[in-house]
């Protein structure tokens, strides 16, 4: 056994949410006076851009699995273009902040649906896919901008989630970002 595995002994899984579920039950932090804290606004919770629901709940379970968002900012306008620095496409700086606002859009819809973010228990995953070009390789950069977004408004371990990023050679009306979500809420 080497030092590292002495220092950092292994936690099972269940007993780590565990930790995490007891925390965010007992936590007392009011997310919409943090979010005006954080002088943060929200947009107007978007609709579907075609024949989809927006947010899906199967019945008697508390878990919301939410629409990729597009990159609408608070007036109305989409971030489009790939990213690719390189080629005069977008840079990881605008990507970021286009991921951010995929994120504000997630917040918006979960605040239209649940009427309270309180009663959001834990961001369990968001999945990321960038409009980039195939020498675009920072798909993870860019989807820091809506990470870091869930991380300031939940905190550990509530914002903590898992994620995956990938890229693509294009995304419906040309948006430059999709980000979609799986949601634990409280019963």
């Amino acid at each position: 056994m080497n030092a590292i595995t002495r220092l950092l002994p292994r936690q099972s899984a269940t007993s780590k949410l565990s930790r995490c579920a007891a925390y965010a039950s007992s936590r007392s932090v009011h997310i919409e006076k943090k979010i005006e804290e954080l002088g943060i606004e929200l947009p107007a919770a978007p609709a579907p851009k075609a024949n989809y629901n927006i947010i899906c709940q199967v019945p008697n379970e508390n878990t919301l699995y939410v629409s990729g968002h597009l990159p609408i900012k608070a007036d109305g306008t989409l971030i489009t273009g790939a990213l690719a620095p390189e080629g005069g496409g977008l840079t990881v700086e605008e990507g970021y902040e286009a991921a951010r606002h995929c994120g504000l859009n997630i917040i918006a819809t979960l605040k239209n649906h649940l009427g309270d973010l309180d009663k959001v228990e834990q961001v369990v995953k968001v999945f990321g896919i960038v409009n980039s070009s195939t020498d675009f390789k920072h798909q993870h950069l860019v989807m820091d901008g809506c990470s870091d977004l869930i991380m300031e408004v939940f905190n550990k371990p509530v914002g903590y989630h898992a994620r995956s990023a990938i890229g693509t050679n294009t995304l419906p009306l040309d948006a430059s970002v999709e980000v979609e979500a799986i949601i634990k809420i409280k019963s």
